[in-house]
């Protein structure tokens, strides 16, 4: 069986974008889990109507970030929004959490927020596709770690996947980022390092389990980690697209990213409504 897996290099584009017709909302959810108030961006398409439904991309911000970051950063993503007729979610990842139940912190729970509490909120409260045919998960960085750990535990709730600059496997970087206040130290528990690490998570795919879609660029101090992941995969049959292309850990390298990645999310819905 010929295994699809593509490796690309971004190209130069220039794209004139109209104004933009999509609308913002700040909303403010709530995480029974955490018992607080947690704020989103929810961007819908200029066609949004209660009488159709919507495909739904989470969008997660990286470390130190917040829920207004890709929309300050990339207003384009509006223009995707209308382009490719879905909903963009933008949770708050409250500044360091990774997107994980921190067995060091029993206080925070963004795992159970993001997987679970954040998607009934919003199909609850928009007119969304309540399926995982038509849900993705994608982000930045943590974000990005984020979108592949979550897709990867909780395949029943997401059809596609992305990473951009994700820090893939969290062991090089003991030192970095608050991880040790989410995971305790790499040596105290190098089992958790272990166990949350998306690399070492391979083993919940089958092929076709998830549409994968993940990008670093070659300067990125996590460009290593995601080749590792990428030669994992190929190893482990697992059919995904990866972006390696100039560039480093920057919001101009995730501006190019994020547009190859929604437009892999868009065919994803497309092809699971034929």
């Amino acid at each position: 069986m010929l295994l699809k897996v593509r490796s690309l290099l971004f190209f130069s584009l220039f794209v004139c974008f109209s104004a933009f017709s999509a609308e913002i909302d700040t909303v403010t959810t709530h995480s029974l889990s955490m018992n607080k108030d947690i704020k989103a961006v929810v961007v819908t398409p200029d066609s949004y109507s209660k009488t159709e439904k919507f495909p739904v991309v989470y969008l997660l911000h990286g470390y130190s970030g917040n829920y207004k970051d890709w929309i300050g950063k990339v207003p384009e993503i509006q223009e995707y929004a209308d382009r490719y007729n879905l909903i963009i979610v933008c949770p708050d990842g409250n500044y360091g959490s990774w997107y994980l139940d921190s067995p060091e912190m029993p206080e925070s729970k963004y795992e159970t927020y993001v997987a679970k509490e954040l998607i009934d909120w919003i199909d609850g409260n928009y007119s969304t596709i309540k399926d995982r045919k038509g849900r993705a998960i994608t982000g930045l960085s943590m974000g990005g770690h984020g979108a592949l750990f979550l897709a990867f535990r909780h395949q029943d709730m997401y059809g596609a996947a992305g990473s951009m600059s994700g820090g893939v496997d969290l062991r090089p970087f003991p030192n970095n980022w608050d991880l040790s206040k989410i995971l305790g130290t790499y040596a105290e528990h190098p089992d958790r390092w272990d166990k949350y690490s998306v690399i070492n998570m391979t083993h919940l795919l089958t092929p076709n389990s998830l549409a994968l879609i993940f990008a670093c660029g070659r300067d990125d101090f996590f460009y290593d980690v995601n080749v590792n992941l990428h030669e994992k995969l190929l190893l482990n049959n697992i059919p995904h697209t990866f972006i390696s292309a100039p560039g480093g850990h920057s919001w101009e390298f995730w501006s190019e990213a994020v547009k190859y990645e929604l437009e892999f999310m868009n065919t994803y819905f497309k092809d699971e409504k034929k």
